[in-house]
């Protein structure tokens, strides 16, 4: 879910940092950037652990995942297996190559042998895009039922929306109707049915289905034969035999994560909500309506009296298709299947005052319908579900008024004396990141005198008690130490990776903001004793980037201290 992929992304940011710093010396050549989208998914879908690989996993990431959400697949076929070679070594050299990890060598010989298939997969993918530009070049913006791009404004102008913690949603999904019924008909099913090659079941199979489902409607019945197929609750054994999938009685899964996993595969059933006629043509004509539908409740802000929606899809109807108005009046309700699909997947909910309402799980599944189409939208984890570290890696994304509304809301529901607490706390959580720390102590130093006894305890915290220090001192807080020259230092070391993580001309700015070259080799030659978790990184590249010859020279001898503790 997205407020699962933002922390996997915060997760990973310090590592990608850290690996950022150690390229350009150790790999010349490979774009570091190539790896953050195989790191990614590596995380979303293989492992819980950044720093545990598998041979087995490189296959999933790479041939299954990339194809599907790489932005640039020329690019990715070029760069990409060279860069995940680099980030692979990197962890081993590094130690962030956690157990139960196979080898490196292990890992760099499988990357050998899904060389060629992964660069056919590209091939494809871009021969693929290819055809499709062909296509919407024909087409000329032709636009029809369902699409979501004639409204990309109107979603990028609504305010922000809130999305609900994965709990939340994994407790809504539990309860949807649809997938339980799916699983019924899965587990009805069985193992190594045979299915037909022209009707999948015979008529008195479809009888018993129906009687076992409690079901009325083969069309329905279809629908969620094809739904346990999206879920994975049935699956292909063999050439004409279907069956159960072993965990599917199992639903709904105690784990969060699968939950929520599930409902996601079965997301794209939506389409299944558009309504089915005899006539084909109509029923073409209505193809579409239970997109539509979705979107024109979002952009109305996230809900719509029913009766506004119903006049405003019968007009959309007949404008999208000659037979519209047709299709529309040759059913009785053309909202009913839509309708009746959405709530049954737990997306929609019909109010008591007849309004057309998103529910937490459906506002989920638009945010997540919406990025597919690369329609921009402001989706946030909602306030009162936010952690500090939600709140801390959220505000790095955003321009500094955004960031200060977005703490200001928080704090409204905190008391300010916990909530520097929490903040200092999230700001330790890892301290190779020094992004999140930064923005910790930006947001405490902003509460003034309540926020002591918050910095008072964060003087036992290396990686924070340089702004501890700083702070108490700012305060005048009575017994409170000086800053030291280390502290001065570990602020600057701070600086400089987020700057490094910012590309290469934003970091020798930020060592050009110390002063002269003869300011910057003196400090130098002082600051390579600082325990700080990127000083070897930072002198390494410092070394490679800056145009200053004794400078490099001055890094390096840093650089060479810091390794060799000064001998």
């Amino acid at each position: 879910m997205t407020d699962r992929i933002e922390a996997a992304a915060a997760e990973l940011r310090p590592l990608l940092q850290e690996f950022i710093l150690w390229a350009p010396s150790h790999a010349p050549g490979n774009d570091p950037d190539l790896v953050g989208p195989a790191a990614l998914w590596h995380r979303l879908t293989a492992s819980d652990d950044v720093g545990r690989w598998r041979r087995g996993d490189l296959r999933t990431v790479l041939l299954e995942r990339m194809p599907q959400v790489v932005e640039d697949p020329d690019e990715a076929a070029d760069g990409m297996l060279p860069a995940v070679r680099a980030y692979l070594t990197f962890l081993s050299e590094t130690g962030h190559l956690t157990k139960g990890s196979d080898s490196l060598e292990e890992l760099l010989a499988e990357l050998d042998e899904l060389e060629e298939e992964f660069v056919d997969k590209m091939e494809d993918t871009i021969a693929e895009r290819d055809w499709d530009e062909e296509e919407d070049d024909e087409v000329e913006e032709d636009e029809s039922l369902g699409d979501f791009e004639p409204f990309a404004d109107e979603i990028a102008e609504l305010p922000t929306i809130r999305l609900r913690p994965d709990v939340e949603l994994a407790a809504a999904a539990r309860t949807v109707p649809l997938i339980a019924q799916a699983r019924d008909l899965a587990v009805w099913v069985g193992v190594k049915r045979k299915v037909g090659a022209e009707t999948l079941l015979s008529e008195d199979e479809i009888r018993e289905a129906l009687d076992a489902l409690g079901l009325t409607e083969p069309q329905k019945l279809w629908n969620l034969w094809n739904l346990a197929i999206d879920l994975e609750f049935l699956t292909p054994d063999g050439e004409d035999t279907v069956s159960v999938d072993s965990d599917t009685a199992a639903w709904p899964f105690e784990d969060d994560e699968d939950v929520l996993d599930a409902w996601m595969l079965g997301l794209h059933s939506i389409d299944y909500g558009d309504p089915e006629l005899d006539d084909d043509d109509l029923t073409l004509a209505l193809s579409g309506l239970t997109r539509e539908l979705l979107v024109r409740v979002l952009v109305s802000g996230l809900r719509k009296p029913l009766a506004e929606l119903r006049a405003e899809l019968a007009e959309a109807v007949a404008e999208y298709d000659d037979l519209g108005a047709d299709a529309w009046s040759a059913t009785d309700d053309p909202l009913a299947s839509p309708l009746g699909w959405l709530t049954g997947y737990g997306m929609l909910e019909l109010t008591d005052t007849d309004e057309v309402a998103f529910t937490a799980l459906g506002v989920e599944g638009i945010v997540h319908l919406v990025d597919d189409e690369d329609i921009e939208v402001d989706a946030r984890t909602a306030i009162d579900a936010m952690t500090a570290h939600d709140l801390l890696s959220a505000s790095a994304d955003m321009s500094e008024e955004e960031a200060d509304a977005e703490f200001a809301a928080w704090m409204r529901l905190r008391d300010p004396a916990t909530a520097a607490h929490e903040l200092l706390a999230a700001a330790v959580e890892d301290e190779s990141d020094a992004l999140v720390r930064v923005q910790a102590a930006s947001m405490v130093g902003s509460l003034g005198e309540i926020a002591v006894p918050a910095w008072l305890e964060a003087l036992k915290e290396p990686s924070l008690r340089p702004y501890a220090a700083t702070h108490l001192t700012q305060l005048d807080v009575e017994d409170a130490p000086e800053p030291t020259q280390a502290d001065t230092h570990w602020l600057i070391l701070d600086m400089w990776t987020i700057s490094a993580g910012l590309g290469r001309p934003e970091f020798v700015s930020s060592l050009e903001d110390i002063g002269p070259a003869t300011d910057l080799i003196g400090l130098l030659d002082v600051i390579w004793k600082v325990r700080h978790p990127h000083v070897e990184e930072l002198l390494e590249a410092i070394g490679d980037a800056h145009p200053d010859k004794q400078v490099t020279k001055a890094a390096k001898r840093a650089l060479f201290k810091a390794r060799s503790g000064g001998q």
